[in-house]
């Protein structure tokens, strides 16, 4: 199957949202994620952390409670795209590794996920609206961590 110019085009720009989220969050950047969301976006991290709502409540909540983690690296891969003229929906494959402090003590936790994205081609370009974070396995997760997220 040929992709025309435009489908190309916005293939990458729409990976380059996912990358830029991604960079965002990983720099703590949080003010970052306004050129990337649409204002009525809604971030579903219900099943990972039980927290779900729109992009102000998410960049509170990503400032306050990932306080204890000291570095992580979101690494995406294999992203499936469905494009139909100005909405499209992404699903990608997410590993991210987070640096606990644990009293002096590092702890790596690893956490596997799906996004699943939906956009909305605006007039400053494609934007996400609606972000859901699929949980598909953990390792090395401390027990006062799962309590955060059951």
């Amino acid at each position: 199957m040929a992709l025309t110019l435009q489908e190309m085009s916005d293939r990458f720009e729409i990976q380059d949202l996912i990358v830029d989220y991604c960079y965002a969050v990983d720099n703590r950047a949080f003010d970052a994620l306004d050129a990337i969301f649409t204002p009525d976006a809604v971030i579903d991290y219900s099943e990972m952390v039980g927290v779900k709502g729109g992009l102000p409540e998410i960049k509170a909540f990503l400032t306050e409670s990932l306080g204890a983690v000291r570095a992580f690296q979101h690494a995406v891969s294999t992203t499936q795209y469905r494009i139909d003229g100005d909405t499209a929906t992404t699903r990608t494959a997410v590993y991210n590794p987070m640096v606990l402090d644990e009293d002096g003590t590092e702890r790596v936790m690893v956490f596997g996920l799906w996004y699943h994205h939906d956009y909305v081609r605006t007039a400053q370009g494609w934007r996400i609206s609606r972000l859901y974070e699929q949980p598909c396995y953990s390792e090395n997760v401390p027990d006062w961590v799962k309590d955060l997220t059951r």
